[in-house]
């Protein structure tokens, strides 16, 4: 007798108990529903909300892949055991074994406990409340540990994941029905709550397996901790876009994450609305900052002259921007969701990002901050452009009435 028989079997047994979702779940996840729809449906597709949920995931591995590989290799750079690639993408420094086996050991463990800690809150409340175990946390659960500091404390992380999946998503009805994003909700409770450990100037690059004779830990700044302290930044514009600097586990690389940005929008899993709006936005922003620094509108900008001067188009590669673009303004539960609403919404995450990252120098990205702001603010530009298309069809009917 097959796994599938065996799990459809316990399905049967538990059916009508408390159990059954989760045994329900197990069996939904590995295997097409034994019962689909015989007729009678509006609209019939090939896809659902696991496949609409697997096809993210698919878009996120490359950068999650990419991550293993930098995180090795900043570590062994900081460490003086190699050279940097400088603008070689195919060098063997950056693309060895010894670099993926440190940011398996490093990055592995925290997609473990970012996905057994969520999913269990899944299942538990699925038991309590007696419905389907939902497939949301599928994309929320790969997102949290691309986010976050390498070396952040498991304990840390998984407060943060019971904190974000608990009061960001299960107080509101669960999937679908969440005003805030999980993963950005997990984020900014680690930010709040933990501020040390989520700062950038020390914890991106960590020598965890630290030789005998050798220092405990290996500080680096990211690119944006550099602007917001006023030093210069060596990283070539090639590194920058490929992703060999520091920073977290998915935000490095802007090509790769437009490449999944690209396979999202073919899939039409991601408005590419949003997409673009938002760096239209940022890119605003900077070129507002650029003209600022150079014609010396403000008068003492030491404060933030690094950011500030930062040419526009760095800021949409380096730092969040692009991965907060792409996988998490996206979010079609937070996001608008009128087309015009889509560009409104997408202009403003750009526009604030770069501002919160230019004044606040203590915190030097915004991007996700500025995410869970519009998330907030989502549903009233929807009304306001309903209404707007109300009256805009009210004035034409007079018109014609007239």
């Amino acid at each position: 007798m097959g796994l599938k028989q065996n799990l459809h079997n316990l399905k049967e047994k538990y059916k009508g108990t408390k159990m059954a979702p989760a045994f329900n779940a197990i069996h939904t996840f590995l295997y097409l529903p034994n019962e689909t729809t015989h007729g009678g449906t509006h609209i019939k597709a090939a896809d659902d909300l696991k496949r609409t949920m697997n096809t993210v995931i698919m878009a996120l591995i490359p950068c999650l892949i990419f991550g293993m590989f930098n995180a090795g290799y900043q570590h062994h750079l900081a460490t003086g055991e190699i050279e940097s690639v400088a603008g070689n993408f195919f060098s063997t420094n950056f693309w060895n074994f010894d670099n993926l086996w440190i940011g398996i050991v490093k990055i592995l463990p925290l997609v473990i406990v970012s996905y057994g800690v969520g999913l269990l809150i899944e299942f538990i409340f699925a038991v309590i409340k007696g419905h389907e175990v939902e497939e949301g946390y599928l994309v929320t659960g790969m997102l949290v540990p691309l986010i976050v500091p390498v070396d952040l404390p498991l304990w840390m992380l998984a407060v943060a994941v019971a904190f974000g999946v608990v009061i960001g998503k299960e107080v509101f009805g669960g999937t679908g029905m969440n005003i805030l994003n999980p993963a950005l909700t997990i984020r900014a409770f680690l930010f709040f709550a933990y501020p040390t450990w989520m700062s950038g100037d020390k914890v991106w690059v960590h020598d965890a397996v630290a030789k005998a004779g050798s220092a405990d830990a290996i500080s680096g700044e990211t690119i944006l901790g550099s602007y917001a302290q006023n030093q210069e930044v060596a990283y070539s514009m090639f590194d920058k876009f490929f992703g060999f600097i520091p920073g977290s586990v998915g935000e490095t690389s802007a090509f790769l994450i437009l490449v999944g940005a690209a396979f999202l929008i073919f899939t039409k899993i991601g408005s590419w609305r949003i997409i673009v709006s938002t760096f239209l936005g940022a890119a605003v922003m900077g070129m507002i900052f650029n003209a600022i620094a150079a014609n010396g509108i403000i008068a003492d900008t030491s404060k933030f002259y690094g950011l500030m001067s930062a040419d526009w188009y760095e800021h949409l590669i380096i730092g969040g921007l692009a991965f907060g673009a792409v996988y998490m303004a996206t979010d079609p539960v937070t996001a608008s969701q009128t087309n015009k609403g889509k560009w409104i919404y997408g202009f403003l995450i750009g526009f604030i990002s770069i501002m919160i990252r230019v004044f606040n120098p203590a915190y030097p990205e915004g991007v996700f901050l500025a995410i869970l702001l519009m998330n907030v603010f989502a549903p009233t530009i929807d009304h306001y452009v309903v209404q707007g298309n109300v009256k805009r069809r009210l004035k034409r009917l007079k018109a014609k009435t007239a």
